[in-house]
């Protein structure tokens, strides 16, 4: 979750989260408000007759309203299996008004909280036992075996990117391609009890993308890296695990050239180092 944004964005969401609710005869329960990056999206917790629910809103510029990352969590309804937990998509609205597309979607309410509150990078370890971990386990291996046509990571992006931010001779040919949930970290997460949150964004990427890109956004508490690894060394521990490593330290490189995440760089170079030798 981010912080709230602007006045006019937040007046602007804050509205059109009242008109869907109100088209999903549902009422915003408390004072929560769960903000997205730049005021992207806001979600709240809201009561309806068949009990509580949680009532996301998306919002884009009209014209780029829609295509894959709209339809990811629909998507991710119709075609992920149990094993994977994750919050049950009830009803979902589009609309345009003015300069603005807008995507309703209510949710069942998840009751635990995510790993982390306010970014998707670890700094504390976490509390986790064995059972959660399992779970993450067993849902990431699922999620591997999904078929789709969605795609979460592009070869071209891997053949422009990679040479660019790794810095060394590499060879940028995926080695396998699995389904991904695309954007695994802390704040997707959530504990005591498993729940894999946001799916805008899932599809086909290297083979171990999810496990390599929570290992990357836990460097900075080596403990949970580690638990990370060992939890996760049958897709870490491979050839292809140690591709995508690279991948997610390619991504997250870049995000650091544009000055976001500077304290993950070095802990970034240095696992380069070791894969790379």
């Amino acid at each position: 979750m981010y912080s709230e944004p602007e006045p006019n964005t937040a007046e602007r969401m804050r509205s059109a989260h009242t008109a869907a609710a109100a088209a999903f005869d549902a009422t915003p329960v408390g004072s929560r408000e769960a903000w997205g990056w730049r005021g992207r999206t806001l979600g709240r917790p809201v009561a309806t007759a068949s009990g509580e629910g949680w009532l996301r809103l998306v919002s884009a510029p009209a014209d780029r309203a829609g295509g894959k990352l709209w339809e990811g969590p629909q998507e991710a309804e119709r075609l992920m299996p149990p094993a994977v937990p994750r919050p049950r998509l009830r009803k979902r609205r589009t609309w345009s008004e003015g300069e603005h597309g807008y995507l309703a979607e209510l949710y069942d309410k998840i009751t635990a909280s995510t790993i982390t509150a306010h970014e998707s990078v670890l700094r504390e370890a976490p509390d986790l036992d064995d059972a959660w971990w399992d779970g993450l386990s067993t849902a990431l291996d699922a999620i591997a075996a999904v078929p789709s046509t969605r795609v979460a990571i592009r070869q071209e992006y891997l053949d422009r990117a990679m040479p660019q931010y790794l810095g060394v001779p590499i060879d940028t040919k995926t080695p396998a391609w699995t389904t991904a949930h695309g954007d695994l970290h802390w704040a997707n997460l959530t504990g005591p009890a498993l729940t894999v949150l946001d799916w805008e964004g899932w599809g086909a990427a290297p083979a171990g993308y999810d496990a390599a890109l929570l290992h990357s956004h836990s460097l900075l508490v080596p403990e949970t890296a580690d638990q990370v690894r060992r939890r996760l060394r049958h897709v870490l521990d491979t050839p292809a695990g140690r591709f995508a490593e690279l991948v997610v330290i390619t991504e997250l490189l870049q995000t650091t050239a544009r000055g976001d995440n500077l304290d993950l760089e070095e802990p970034l170079r240095r696992r380069l180092s070791e894969i790379t030798g």
